[in-house]
Protein backbone atom coordinates (compact mmCIF):
# COMPACT_ATOMS: atom_id res chain seq x y z
CA UNK A 1 0.00 0.00 0.00
CA UNK A 2 2.69 2.32 0.85
CA UNK A 3 4.33 2.26 -2.58
CA UNK A 4 0.82 2.67 -4.02
CA UNK A 5 0.66 6.04 -2.15
CA UNK A 6 3.18 7.63 -4.72
CA UNK A 7 0.71 7.25 -7.64
CA UNK A 8 -0.93 9.94 -8.91
CA UNK A 9 -4.64 10.62 -8.08
CA UNK A 10 -5.08 10.73 -11.75
CA UNK A 11 -3.66 7.09 -12.58
CA UNK A 12 -5.94 5.85 -10.23
CA UNK A 13 -8.72 7.40 -11.44
CA UNK A 14 -7.60 6.69 -15.38
CA UNK A 15 -7.76 3.10 -14.39
CA UNK A 16 -11.16 3.36 -12.74
CA UNK A 17 -13.45 6.41 -13.22
CA UNK A 18 -15.66 5.05 -9.94
CA UNK A 19 -12.70 6.55 -7.85
CA UNK A 20 -13.35 10.08 -8.52
CA UNK A 21 -16.62 9.91 -6.31
CA UNK A 22 -13.70 8.92 -3.61
CA UNK A 23 -11.57 11.66 -4.55
CA UNK A 24 -14.34 14.64 -4.54
CA UNK A 25 -15.75 13.17 -1.36
CA UNK A 26 -12.20 14.65 0.33
CA UNK A 27 -12.83 17.68 -2.25
CA UNK A 28 -9.40 16.33 -3.91
CA UNK A 29 -9.27 17.78 -7.12
CA UNK A 30 -8.37 14.50 -9.97
CA UNK A 31 -8.41 16.45 -12.83
CA UNK A 32 -6.49 20.17 -13.12
CA UNK A 33 -4.48 18.70 -10.66
CA UNK A 34 -4.26 14.63 -10.93
CA UNK A 35 -0.50 14.76 -11.25
CA UNK A 36 -0.11 15.03 -7.40
CA UNK A 37 0.56 11.62 -5.34
CA UNK A 38 -1.63 10.77 -3.09
CA UNK A 39 1.16 11.30 0.17
CA UNK A 40 1.42 14.54 -1.57
CA UNK A 41 -2.26 15.08 -1.11
CA UNK A 42 -3.08 13.90 1.65
CA UNK A 43 -0.25 15.82 3.69
CA UNK A 44 -1.47 19.04 2.24
CA UNK A 45 -5.12 18.81 3.18
CA UNK A 46 -4.59 16.59 6.25
CA UNK A 47 -5.96 13.44 5.22
CA UNK A 48 -5.79 10.02 6.42
CA UNK A 49 -3.68 8.56 3.93
CA UNK A 50 -5.18 4.96 4.58
CA UNK A 51 -8.23 5.54 5.02
CA UNK A 52 -8.76 7.25 1.77
CA UNK A 53 -6.82 4.42 -0.07
CA UNK A 54 -9.17 2.18 1.65
CA UNK A 55 -11.80 3.44 0.01
CA UNK A 56 -10.01 3.30 -3.50
CA UNK A 57 -9.56 -0.08 -2.91
CA UNK A 58 -13.27 -0.97 -2.33
CA UNK A 59 -14.06 0.96 -5.19
CA UNK A 60 -11.53 -0.92 -7.66
CA UNK A 61 -12.29 -4.34 -5.82
CA UNK A 62 -16.18 -3.94 -6.59
CA UNK A 63 -18.12 -5.50 -9.32
CA UNK A 64 -16.92 -2.48 -12.53
CA UNK A 65 -20.45 -2.51 -13.74
CA UNK A 66 -20.88 -0.78 -17.26
CA UNK A 67 -18.19 1.87 -16.07
CA UNK A 68 -16.34 2.84 -19.40
CA UNK A 69 -12.71 1.69 -19.80
CA UNK A 70 -11.53 5.00 -21.78
CA UNK A 71 -7.62 4.07 -21.12
CA UNK A 72 -8.24 1.11 -23.28
CA UNK A 73 -9.23 3.12 -26.34
CA UNK A 74 -7.34 4.05 -28.73
CA UNK A 75 -6.39 8.09 -28.98
CA UNK A 76 -8.42 8.72 -32.41
CA UNK A 77 -11.40 7.15 -30.93
CA UNK A 78 -10.68 9.08 -27.48
CA UNK A 79 -10.64 12.61 -29.31
CA UNK A 80 -13.61 12.12 -31.42
CA UNK A 81 -15.73 10.75 -28.08
CA UNK A 82 -14.43 14.22 -26.17
CA UNK A 83 -15.08 16.46 -29.11
CA UNK A 84 -18.76 14.72 -29.46
CA UNK A 85 -19.39 15.13 -26.06
CA UNK A 86 -17.67 16.94 -23.59
CA UNK A 87 -17.27 19.60 -26.43
CA UNK A 88 -20.72 19.54 -27.77
CA UNK A 89 -22.08 19.46 -24.05
CA UNK A 90 -20.60 22.86 -23.46
CA UNK A 91 -21.73 24.80 -26.54
CA UNK A 92 -25.46 23.29 -25.34
CA UNK A 93 -25.10 24.22 -22.12
CA UNK A 94 -23.47 27.71 -22.11
CA UNK A 95 -26.01 29.97 -23.83
CA UNK A 96 -29.07 28.37 -21.39
CA UNK A 97 -27.34 28.86 -18.35
CA UNK A 98 -25.76 32.46 -19.40
CA UNK A 99 -29.34 33.29 -20.18
CA UNK A 100 -30.58 31.99 -16.58
CA UNK A 101 -27.44 33.79 -14.85
CA UNK A 102 -28.68 36.90 -16.74
CA UNK A 103 -31.87 36.63 -15.42
CA UNK A 104 -31.47 36.07 -11.69
CA UNK A 105 -29.16 38.50 -11.34
CA UNK A 106 -32.28 40.97 -12.65
CA UNK A 107 -34.62 39.49 -10.32
CA UNK A 108 -32.51 38.26 -7.14
CA UNK A 109 -28.93 40.48 -7.81
CA UNK A 110 -30.54 42.87 -4.78
CA UNK A 111 -30.32 40.25 -2.11
CA UNK A 112 -27.74 38.22 -3.48
CA UNK A 113 -24.91 40.58 -5.32
CA UNK A 114 -22.34 37.40 -5.25
CA UNK A 115 -24.60 36.10 -8.39
CA UNK A 116 -22.96 39.20 -10.81
CA UNK A 117 -19.82 37.66 -9.86
CA UNK A 118 -20.80 33.90 -10.36
CA UNK A 119 -22.17 34.95 -13.79
CA UNK A 120 -18.86 37.22 -14.38
CA UNK A 121 -16.84 33.90 -13.93
CA UNK A 122 -18.87 31.59 -16.09
CA UNK A 123 -19.41 34.19 -18.85
CA UNK A 124 -15.50 34.34 -18.99
CA UNK A 125 -14.88 31.11 -18.57
CA UNK A 126 -17.22 30.37 -21.08
CA UNK A 127 -15.52 32.38 -23.57
CA UNK A 128 -12.19 30.95 -22.64
CA UNK A 129 -13.77 27.45 -23.02
CA UNK A 130 -15.09 28.19 -26.76
CA UNK A 131 -10.92 29.46 -27.84
CA UNK A 132 -9.80 26.74 -26.09
CA UNK A 133 -11.94 23.78 -27.40
CA UNK A 134 -10.95 25.49 -31.37
CA UNK A 135 -7.77 25.28 -30.51
CA UNK A 136 -7.84 21.75 -29.99
CA UNK A 137 -10.42 20.66 -32.65
CA UNK A 138 -8.25 22.72 -35.45
CA UNK A 139 -4.79 21.92 -33.78
CA UNK A 140 -4.10 19.44 -31.03
CA UNK A 141 -6.57 16.73 -31.72
CA UNK A 142 -6.29 16.68 -35.98
CA UNK A 143 -2.55 16.06 -35.22
CA UNK A 144 -2.89 13.03 -32.94
CA UNK A 145 -5.35 11.81 -35.07
CA UNK A 146 -2.42 11.88 -37.64
CA UNK A 147 0.12 10.32 -35.30
CA UNK A 148 -2.40 7.32 -35.35
CA UNK A 149 -3.36 6.84 -38.59
CA UNK A 150 0.47 7.26 -39.42
CA UNK A 151 1.68 4.47 -36.87
CA UNK A 152 -0.89 2.11 -38.31
CA UNK A 153 0.36 2.56 -41.71
CA UNK A 154 4.34 2.82 -40.72
CA UNK A 155 4.54 5.95 -42.53
CA UNK A 156 7.07 8.65 -41.55
CA UNK A 157 5.31 11.69 -39.25
CA UNK A 158 5.88 15.08 -40.72
CA UNK A 159 6.74 17.86 -37.85
CA UNK A 160 4.02 19.96 -37.08
CA UNK A 161 3.61 24.19 -36.94
CA UNK A 162 3.89 24.23 -33.09
CA UNK A 163 7.45 21.82 -32.97
CA UNK A 164 6.58 18.93 -30.52
CA UNK A 165 3.25 17.97 -29.16
CA UNK A 166 4.10 18.66 -25.58
CA UNK A 167 3.78 22.66 -26.55
CA UNK A 168 0.23 22.96 -27.54
CA UNK A 169 -0.56 20.32 -24.63
CA UNK A 170 1.26 22.25 -22.15
CA UNK A 171 -1.17 25.28 -23.31
CA UNK A 172 -4.28 23.40 -22.79
CA UNK A 173 -3.01 22.40 -19.33
CA UNK A 174 -2.72 25.48 -17.67
CA UNK A 175 -5.95 26.80 -19.28
CA UNK A 176 -7.41 23.47 -17.56
CA UNK A 177 -6.11 24.76 -14.44
CA UNK A 178 -7.51 28.24 -14.59
CA UNK A 179 -10.99 26.67 -15.63
CA UNK A 180 -10.15 25.01 -12.56
CA UNK A 181 -9.81 27.94 -10.40
CA UNK A 182 -12.69 29.81 -11.72
CA UNK A 183 -15.38 27.00 -10.78
CA UNK A 184 -14.07 25.98 -7.83
CA UNK A 185 -14.75 30.30 -7.33
CA UNK A 186 -18.09 29.27 -8.44
CA UNK A 187 -18.72 26.57 -6.06
CA UNK A 188 -17.65 28.32 -2.89
CA UNK A 189 -19.94 31.89 -3.85
CA UNK A 190 -22.75 29.26 -4.79
CA UNK A 191 -22.10 27.69 -1.21
CA UNK A 192 -21.41 23.93 -3.18
CA UNK A 193 -24.72 25.17 -5.72
CA UNK A 194 -27.25 25.18 -2.38
CA UNK A 195 -30.15 27.83 -3.36
CA UNK A 196 -30.60 30.38 -0.61
CA UNK A 197 -34.07 29.76 0.59
CA UNK A 198 -35.56 32.46 -1.19
CA UNK A 199 -34.55 30.98 -4.34
CA UNK A 200 -37.28 30.76 -7.01
CA UNK A 201 -37.62 27.40 -9.62
CA UNK A 202 -34.96 29.15 -12.03
CA UNK A 203 -32.82 29.56 -9.12
CA UNK A 204 -32.58 26.04 -8.37
CA UNK A 205 -32.54 24.93 -11.88
CA UNK A 206 -29.78 27.62 -12.51
CA UNK A 207 -27.63 25.89 -9.41
CA UNK A 208 -28.20 22.09 -10.58
CA UNK A 209 -27.14 23.28 -13.96
CA UNK A 210 -23.73 25.10 -13.01
CA UNK A 211 -23.08 21.54 -10.88
CA UNK A 212 -23.85 19.28 -13.48
CA UNK A 213 -21.40 21.41 -15.96
CA UNK A 214 -18.91 21.31 -13.10
CA UNK A 215 -18.88 17.77 -12.79
CA UNK A 216 -18.79 17.01 -16.82
CA UNK A 217 -15.55 19.60 -17.10
CA UNK A 218 -13.92 17.74 -14.46
CA UNK A 219 -14.82 14.37 -16.76
CA UNK A 220 -13.67 15.96 -19.84
CA UNK A 221 -10.53 17.96 -18.14
CA UNK A 222 -9.51 14.17 -16.46
CA UNK A 223 -10.25 12.52 -20.00
CA UNK A 224 -7.45 14.79 -21.65
CA UNK A 225 -4.97 15.70 -18.63
CA UNK A 226 -4.37 11.88 -17.77
CA UNK A 227 -5.48 9.79 -20.60
CA UNK A 228 -5.11 11.49 -23.83
CA UNK A 229 -2.40 14.11 -23.13
CA UNK A 230 -0.12 11.49 -21.48
CA UNK A 231 -0.33 8.86 -24.35
CA UNK A 232 -0.04 11.15 -27.24
CA UNK A 233 3.31 12.23 -25.73
CA UNK A 234 4.43 8.53 -25.32
CA UNK A 235 3.20 8.16 -29.04
CA UNK A 236 5.11 11.02 -30.36
CA UNK A 237 8.38 9.87 -28.83
CA UNK A 238 8.13 5.98 -30.68
CA UNK A 239 8.54 8.19 -34.15
CA UNK A 240 11.54 9.84 -33.07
Amino acid sequence: MENLKNKTVGSFVAQDFRTAAVFTKYQIDFCCKGNRTITEVCEKQDIDADVLMQNVFDVLQSENGNTIDFNSWPLDLLVDYIEKTHHRYVEDKTTILTQFLDKLCKVHGGGHPELFRINELFTAGAGELSQHMKKEELMLFPFIKRMVKTKESNGILSQPSFGTVSNPIAMMMQEHDNEGDRFREIANLTNNYTPPSDGCTTYKVTFAMLKEFEEDLHKHIHLENNILFPKAVILEEEFA
